[in-house]
């Protein structure tokens, strides 16, 4: 079953750089930690193809196309050669690998849900596997280095460029169903949408956009208040009576 984006050269070319830099971020972020090459590939690989291992087992597409697609391995295991000799250089090329993170963000968004609708699933499964298919490498390679996963550490919008990704090519996906656009049609749309979330996702980083947090609050409203909040008043009332009473009035 091949999907629109799989029918273009340019964009398998693209498929596959994105792979290769999911690869070095992967293989970065283990020899941040000083792990041994095994372990720089074996991150390499989870981060740029573990998305996709999680979406095909959730298909029952196996073996995954992550462990059967020889260019995806080899593009990996490239991947981690490459990052073993020039991890210093590749860290100074953070806007490049942004945009080609992005790039992939958006591609795997497009592709996973695409592969999930092809297979049956509804839309909201769909979404739901797309959206695996971009960030559970991320996830699953942050779990394994002990570090606080990338959608939640990342201020700035990650997961939510994803999502409209994916609820966009449901929306493309059931027009070719009722007929609305033909093939090409489709391609065009999809690459579109793969532009809408690496816009998103770069604007969001340039310009320090993120989401907000738990609404401040300085009060406490609850049924009751002031019989659950107030301290009870537990003197004694001989005590208090007496304390009240003035000098010489003991006898």
């Amino acid at each position: 079953m091949e999907m629109a984006l799989e029918s273009n050269a340019f964009f398998i070319g693209i498929e596959y750089l994105a792979i290769l830099c999911w690869g070095l971020s992967g293989g970065l972020a283990a020899i941040q930690k000083g792990y041994d090459i095994f372990s720089i590939m074996l991150c390499g690989w989870l981060t740029a193809l573990g998305g996709g291992l999680f979406r095909d087992v959730m298909l029952g597409d196996l073996p995954p196309v992550g462990i059967t697609d020889k260019g995806y391995v080899l593009t990996t295991l490239f991947s981690g050669i490459i990052v073993v000799i020039a991890h210093p250089e590749i860290k100074k090329l953070k806007w490049t690998m942004t945009v080609v993170d992005a790039l992939g963000l958006g591609l795997f968004a497009v592709n996973g849900t695409a592969k999930a609708l092809a297979f049956g699933s509804s839309g909201m499964t769909a979404v739901f596997l797309g959206m695996f298919t971009a960030l559970a490498g991320g996830l699953i390679r942050d779990i394994f280095i002990g570090d606080v996963p990338m959608i939640i550490r990342d201020k700035h919008l990650y997961a939510i460029p994803s999502f409209v990704g994916c609820i966009l090519t449901v929306l493309v996906w059931r027009g070719v169903h009722y007929g609305w656009f033909d093939m090409r049609s489709e391609m065009v749309l999809d690459a579109l949408i793969v532009i809408i979330v690496v816009a998103i996702r770069i604007l969001s980083v340039a310009f320090n956009v993120t989401m907000p947090g738990a609404m401040p609050r300085t009060h406490v409203y609850l049924p009751g208040e002031k019989h659950y909040l107030e301290r009870p008043d537990i003197t004694p009332h001989s005590v208090a009576n007496s304390e009240d009473r003035p000098d010489g009035d003991d006898k």
